[in-house]
């Protein structure tokens, strides 16, 4: 996945950002593997008014927020707030939320102990995201980085040759502060940072790059791109035969290499070396099995035409975006990445994910709905400021479930649990 000098220059700022790069380096160095004391969440597989108030009542404790949305204390009942969010609305889809962690993290944005919640309908879900966030927090927290951002609209124009087609490119590449003036006058929050080109015989597709603060962007680009677009249209002394907002080339909502190669959204590395003592004990089995179910797995994707290599991304990203309002359709660029397993010299397991591909924001959107805002309140993550925090928490989840899953399948453990947490009894 590979960067630009730009780019490259741009992660390295960003991940000293909001700490000085010597205070996330002895972070990362200090962590306590092993002797973390875990706050001790109720865990429960049945559901019961009992477990439901125990557990909000920790919650309260550990971080002072009370949930009454979520918790069903509180009614919904301000539909003028809906407005901009659905069309020909008739009622609220309820789907079971449950809540992970303490999950432990270590990044240049997001620093502490976090309660993750997850909106799910699929049993033993949230019981193998749990057990992942438990051995991470025993290992002294997951390391997870936001590298790079950039939010793409992709227009395309149609010539009747490719001379024209030059013609008008000659004049276009130029514009780059004109079209980095009307973005500034289109939205407050939206920053041009790059234009490129890609010809296919009389057609050129534009792909330019933003970043969008903390929105997840993809109304704010599109609003920029239109706007250059119609004064290219106006300006150009060669004009297109046609031209369309999105030639389908940006990756908005699908799976796509380009995207894999670079990033369209925030880029996330997590990684943590769990000890020997902590994979047999809370993930019961060994790093050597985890490592070679990896090395099995990855072969099999790789045969499979996978984009990526990874196990389940989208079980955690879903859920999670589903309790925090992001657009869920995003899990398709989203869940795409690489996970990494490999035992290192002294016995332990090291463990990476790469996510080039995380469309979230923590303002705009479904984001200020009720339920949805008190989630992301849970873990610091309303507002502005908060979007790249709420990245690197999505990197260290998404470790999360890649180790459970992982341990259960090298143990033998996979269908025993779906048994015994995700049947109706």
């Amino acid at each position: 996945m590979a960067s630009t000098n730009d780019k490259a220059r741009s992660a390295l700022e960003m991940i000293g950002a909001l700490h000085n790069i010597d205070v996330l380096i002895g972070n990362i160095q200090n962590k306590s593997s092993g002797e973390v004391a875990l706050a001790n969440m109720p865990f429960e597989q049945s559901v019961c008014e009992e477990g439901i108030n125990k557990r909000l009542q920790f919650l309260a404790g550990e971080t002072g927020k009370e949930l009454p949305f979520v918790a069903g204390k509180k009614n919904f009942s301000d539909l003028s707030a809906l407005n901009g969010n659905i069309e020909n609305y008739i009622g609220m889809a309820m789907i079971p939320m449950g809540v992970i962690g303490p999950l432990r993290v270590i990044g240049s944005a997001a620093n502490g102990d976090f309660y993750v919640p997850l909106a799910t309908s699929e049993g033993a879900l949230v019981a193998s995201y749990h057990r992942g966030a438990k051995a991470c927090n025993l290992a002294g927290g997951a390391t997870s980085i936001c590298l790079v951002e950039g939010v793409q609209r992709s227009p395309l124009f149609k010539f009747k040759d490719i001379s024209e087609l030059g013609q008008f490119l000659i004049w276009l590449l130029p514009q780059m502060d004109e079209f980095k003036a009307i973005t500034e006058r289109t939205s407050r929050f939206a920053k041009l940072t790059e234009v490129t080109t890609n010809i296919e015989g009389n057609h050129l597709i534009l792909t330019f790059e933003y970043h969008t603060g903390d929105a997840s962007g993809q109304n704010m680009v599109t609003l920029c791109t239109d706007a250059i677009c119609h004064y290219i249209v106006e300006n150009a002394p060669v004009k297109p035969l046609f031209w369309f907002i999105e030639s389908n080339y940006s990756g908005d909502k699908k799976a796509t290499s380009l995207s894999f190669s670079t990033v369209r959204g925030k880029k996330v590395t997590t990684e943590i070396c769990l000890p020997e003592k902590i994979v047999n004990e809370v993930l019961k089995t060994t790093p050597e099995a985890m490592s070679e179910y990896w090395k099995s797995s990855t072969i099999g994707a790789i045969q499979s035409g996978a984009i990526g290599a990874q196990g389940h991304y989208a079980n955690g990203l879903a859920a999670l975006f589903l309790a925090t309002g992001q657009d869920v359709a995003c899990v398709s660029e989203a869940a795409v990445g690489i996970t990494r397993m490999e035992v290192t010299p002294g016995g332990d397991l090291y463990v990476s994910v790469t996510l080039p591909n995380l469309i979230v924001g923590t303002i705009g959107g479904g984001t200020g709905l009720p339920t949805q805002k008190e989630c992301l309140e849970l873990m610091d993550c309303y507002g502005v400021g908060k979007a790249r925090k709420f990245a690197e928490i999505c990197g260290a989840l998404v470790l999360a479930g890649e180790l459970s899953i992982a341990a259960a399948l090298s143990a033998g453990h996979f269908s025993s649990a779906h048994k015994k947490f995700g049947r109706k009894k």
